[in-house]
């Protein structure tokens, strides 16, 4: 292991990656909120939208941002999500958008966080809770970060 990077260099990378992410406990709190000050973007397909989403979110698949970003108030702020920490689409719909003007983060941990750490999900059917996932999130406390 290198360890020759200097502490302010260090700092200086994770200052950046805080300006353009956020997490999903996050996001939650602030949805709860009822004054976000975002819209939550979900860039997956229409077949993962249509299986389930975070409540809330609008649905805009990365592969439409270019056409159809205009549908976005540009004074807005936006944070993207996916699928998970395996899927980049959420990156690149944070990197179009940027592209186009809007201030915008990515939600790391994506989908999969979001429901592993049992925060709720919409269905065709309605919103419902999934179990917390043990290896995720702690059950019934705060993770403290």
């Amino acid at each position: 292991m290198d360890w020759t990077t200097a502490p302010t260099e260090a700092a200086d990378h994770f200052a950046r990656r805080l300006a353009v992410e956020t997490d999903v406990s996050d996001v939650h709190a602030a949805l709860e909120s009822g004054r976000p000050g975002f819209v939550l973007l979900d860039s997956r397909s229409a077949e993962s939208w249509a299986q389930s989403r975070v409540p809330g979110a609008i649905h805009l698949p990365g592969r439409e941002i270019a056409g159809r970003a205009a549908e976005l108030d540009p004074a807005v702020p936006v944070v993207t999500y996916c699928w998970g920490p395996g899927c980049n689409g959420a990156t690149r719909a944070a990197l179009a958008l940027a592209r186009l003007g809007h201030p915008v983060r990515e939600m790391i941990g994506g989908f999969e966080y979001w429901a592993r750490e049992g925060l709720p999900v919409e269905t065709a059917q309605g919103v419902t809770r999934p179990d917390v996932d043990p290896l995720t999130a702690p059950a019934g406390a705060s993770c403290g970060c």
